[in-house]
């Protein structure tokens, strides 16, 4: 996957919103089917990880920092 610099930090918030969001949503007693949501939240968190990950190689040339975004 290649991701322009000036939407790779847009991708790493958005991930970030998408995991805590679902985090909280997990919350929720009004759930039908926990599992599939469990399922959803880890497959999110394991792209978000993946996107961490492509843009430390980068962030340097972005000159924004993976920690000031997460």
């Amino acid at each position: 996957m290649e991701i322009s610099n000036a939407l790779a930090p847009l991708l790493v918030q958005a991930l970030r919103d998408a995991v805590r969001y679902n985090e909280q949503l997990l919350t929720s007693e009004t759930l039908r089917d926990r599992a599939e949501y469990e399922q959803y939240l880890v497959n999110v968190s394991q792209l978000f990880a993946e996107v961490k990950t492509a843009y430390r190689a980068i962030e340097d040339e972005i000159g924004m920092k993976l920690e000031d975004l997460v």
